[in-house]
């Protein structure tokens, strides 16, 4: 099988390198990649933005899948265009991928569906902006949530015990021409869940569950994501069960009703409330940090699962998985995420990889010969072990072991989970951040210390 992979970061790493092991192995084509995908496939010099280039290409190649993704791409109707060039396409039409491009209309899908999320008003009107909040926040005790609309390269979202900071944010987006979510705050620990989906039948994969905080003790600005774990050793039992029931089935049937069949990665992240599992966000693809410790449990070959997919041919049956704990440490650069610096020489992987880890590119690109930073999250360093202590040992060991001028990681990863507890995961309301191109860019926290997202 020849399979195209549409994308130039660590989650486009990460589903190369479990691509690699189906066997008999796929021939592995990326674009545009990067110099950890070059190792596993044959990378091309055409942009993520350059949807006719993308189609030339499959052409060119005449593969048999192709694999978007990022989701940019695929709001602006990357699949369609591959499809409607008769290629098998695995991710979802734009049509579909408005559940991650539009967070008012993701919320019109979850209220047909009958799928429990955040209480939640739209706004378009300023005047409107202090009622909404009374009504998703009536007493003001919990801090206030709110969201732009769209794609927003990370910046969308603000979590504050501060009224005249949502409000602030909320006029903000309006001035700029926006539409504002204002949401109910959830508690609880937050569970990313990846659900792959034909149009009809819907399968899970392992839960995983991330860190958005920068620092250790879930402390700092929000980013895009510095590490993530899997399995989860504290979940309820029968929650994956649960959430096809209540959430993954429901919303395709209701897409598919509406003639929008959503075929790829329906990305599911929920926070376990005091009052049960609570939607924070669907997304549209493979999540970064998560695909990273999800793919690397997988015992069932990717590649036929994702054609099956694409071709609307999936069986809804168990997948066979690892019982070994995977752990992923992302190594961010100086001054992520409010401002990473670019440009400096990245040392020692060979050195990780020799300790038992392996090392996933997210923000790299190779300058005369020289591997160099050009992101803000650089790199995953992802341990694998009987279990989460021992593969939370290999991670950490091989990522002090990487040279970054300046760069930092988190030492906590999954240090919870070891102990069967979950992450304190103070702000369920985030969400999870676009791809690593917009690392770089991210606002983390604004001067007032805010969260952002």
């Amino acid at each position: 099988m020849k399979i195209l992979v549409i994308g130039s970061g660590g989650r486009e790493h990460a589903i190369c390198r479990r691509l690699s092991h189906d066997s008999p192995a796929p021939e592995l084509h990326a674009a545009p990649g990067n110099p950890g995908i070059a190792q596993l496939a044959t990378c091309h010099d055409v942009a993520v933005s350059d949807l006719d280039g993308q189609v030339r290409l499959a052409r060119e190649l005449a593969v048999d899948l192709v694999v978007v993704g990022p989701e940019a791409p695929l709001v602006a109707g990357a699949a369609d265009r591959l499809r409607e060039a008769g290629f098998a396409v695995f991710g979802p039409s734009a049509a579909a991928a408005r559940l991650e491009g539009s967070k008012s209309w993701a919320k019109e899908i979850m209220q047909a569906a009958g799928v429990p999320t955040a209480a939640s008003v739209t706004v378009t009107d300023p005047a409107e902006l202090e009622a909404g909040l009374d009504r998703v926040n009536p007493l003001g005790d919990v801090p206030y949530v709110t969201k732009a609309d769209g794609l927003a390269a990370g910046k969308g979202v603000v979590v504050t015990a501060e009224r005249d900071e949502a409000l602030a944010h909320a006029a903000s987006v309006l001035a700029a021409g926006g539409t504002v979510v204002l949401e109910e705050y959830l508690d609880g620990p937050e569970v990313s869940l990846f659900c792959v989906c034909d149009g009809e039948h819907v399968v899970p994969l392992a839960p995983a569950q991330d860190f958005k905080r920068a620092l250790d003790g879930d402390e700092g600005p929000n980013t895009g994501g510095m590490g993530a774990y899997s399995p989860l050793p504290w979940v309820p039992e029968g929650l994956v069960e649960e959430v096809m029931e209540t959430v993954a089935r429901p919303t395709v049937a209701e897409l598919a009703a509406r003639d929008i069949p959503f075929v790829g990665i329906l990305y599911c992240g929920l926070a376990l409330t005091s009052r049960g599992v609570r939607v924070v966000e669907f997304n549209a693809r493979f999540g970064d940090p998560e695909t990273q410790v999800v793919l690397e449990r997988l015992v069932s070959p990717l590649g036929p699962l994702l054609l099956a997919a694409a071709r609307g041919e999936l069986v809804e049956e168990p997948l066979a998985w690892s019982e070994d704990a995977v752990v992923n440490v992302v190594i961010a650069a100086e001054g992520y995420p409010a401002s990473a610096r670019t440009g400096d020489p990245i040392t020692g992987i060979a050195e990780a990889e020799a300790r038992g880890a392996h090392v996933i590119h997210a923000g790299t690109a190779l300058r005369d010969g020289e591997l160099v930073s050009v992101g803000g999250r650089v790199l995953s360093v992802v341990g694998r072990g009987a279990d989460l202590a021992a593969a939370r040992q290999t991670a950490l060991a091989a990522a002090e072991l990487i040279g970054l001028e300046g760069s930092h990681h988190r030492t906590d990863i999954a240090v919870r989970g070891a102990q069967g507890l979950p992450s304190l995961n103070p702000t369920a309301n985030i969400e999870d951040d676009a791809e690593e191109s917009a690392d770089a860019q991210s606002s983390g926290t604004g001067a007032d210390g805010q969260v952002r997202a």
